[in-house]
């Protein structure tokens, strides 16, 4: 079983043009701005759900954080049981007639999020736990921000047990006083030292990701017998889920022509992250070399120097709204490429960009899956 450090699961990378925090921390293993093995990011995932389950068995209410923490929500979740509900935060739109909770994350470059209303309180009825699950805790602020507005909305909140879990923990002394304060205990595969990242990043020359040049090219379309797996925004019962974006996993890897031992590209589309980790570790249990990662709403700074973690990048048009700029870091040449969305646009804009950006680098087998269904390829 992987021993997780801090070597291994933290480099620093520099904002490009964010006043309000100059760094960002990425973990290689996350499979978020750095392509990894789908198994190697599960494993990660699965270990701080092992750890939590171990710790808080009655739990059955997870909430992810978005966009960076869908993915790692999700598999917390299933280390809790089929019948543990899992809901994150988004940044996407809301439908007219939902109840929808919204917050700030200050430091972000994206500062509004929301948390849909709709069944929670059902959702807390059940659980004598709920698991709050970010990629890495710094303060804690934003937390304690949504749980005060939580508790005004649900005073059943406040006879629950709270956790702040996280992969990476940097939680100052003095910030873990003020979340044991308001009733929050944190959780962590690894702890960090107290380091100045600001000061890390201060002389590092960084340049901006460039647009990405639409390819000029005619999609072909079918569609997969209809399958489409729930939305972990509006809550999901993870037993259901998990069986969703598996089947639906396994159609795409037996529906999608793609080379018996080449190198493969596993594509999540912003906040949708774990069904592209599921197809990919099914395409590495059928014997394929795979890597994921996804596209981000982040703009991180782009440097060669060697150790830097983000070494070239490509500037998109978001494929959940095309007035919306999105990134993708450290492309590298693949023999296939699958995108995986749950965007409910039907429109290849986006694509036609990505396209372009993959054919730059030699890979020419494209496919476009839409919520499990809808297939785009070249």
């Amino acid at each position: 079983m992987p021993i997780y450090t801090q070597e291994n699961t933290l480099r620093v990378a520099k904002r490009y043009r964010n006043a309000k925090r100059a760094y960002l921390l990425v973990n290689p293993l996350q499979a978020k701005h750095l392509p990894v093995s789908p198994a190697a990011a599960l494993d990660m995932m699965e270990a701080l759900g092992r750890q939590l389950a171990g710790h808080y068995p009655g739990a059955s209410l997870v909430v992810g954080f978005a966009e960076t923490a869908t993915a790692i929500g999700a598999a917390v979740a299933r280390c809790l049981g089929e019948a543990c509900v899992y809901l994150h935060t988004t940044r996407e739109p809301f439908s007219p007639g939902e109840h929808w909770i919204s917050f700030c994350e200050e430091h972000s470059h994206a500062v509004e999020q929301t948390l849909c209303a709709d069944g929670l309180e059902a959702y807390l009825a059940r659980t004598d736990t709920v698991l709050f699950v970010d990629d890495e805790i710094s303060t804690g602020k934003t937390l304690r921000n949504m749980i005060a507005q939580l508790r005004e909305r649900y005073p059943a909140l406040g006879g629950k047990t709270l956790v702040a879990a996280s992969i990476l923990n940097r939680v100052s002394p003095e910030d873990e006083a003020l979340l044991r304060q308001a009733g929050i205990c944190c959780e962590y595969l690894v702890k960090l030292s107290q380091q100045d990242y600001t000061a890390a990043v201060a002389d590092i020359a960084v340049e901006e990701a460039r647009p990405a040049m639409p390819a000029d090219v005619t999609f072909r379309h079918r569609t997969l017998p209809g399958l489409e797996t729930g939305d972990p925004r509006r809550g999901v019962e993870m037993g259901t889920y998990v069986r969703q974006c598996g089947r639906a996993a396994q159609m795409a890897a037996e529906d999608l022509d793609l080379p018996a031992d080449g190198r493969v590209l596993v594509l999540g589309t912003e906040e949708c992250m774990y069904p592209a980790l599921v197809l990919g570790s099914e395409l590495e249990r059928r014997g394929l070399e795979v890597r994921c990662h996804a596209t981000t709403r982040s703009p991180i700074g782009i440097c060669d120097a060697p150790g830097y973690p983000i070494r070239c990048g490509v500037k998109l048009p978001s494929f959940y709204d095309p007035a919306r700029t999105t990134y993708l870091y450290d492309l590298d040449h693949y023999d296939a490429a699958v995108v995986v969305s749950d965007t409910p646009r039907q429109d290849t804009a986006a694509l036609a960009a990505l396209t372009g950006a993959l054919t730059a680098y030699g890979t020419e087998k494209i496919y476009y899956v839409r919520r499990g269904s809808d297939v785009w390829y070249l």
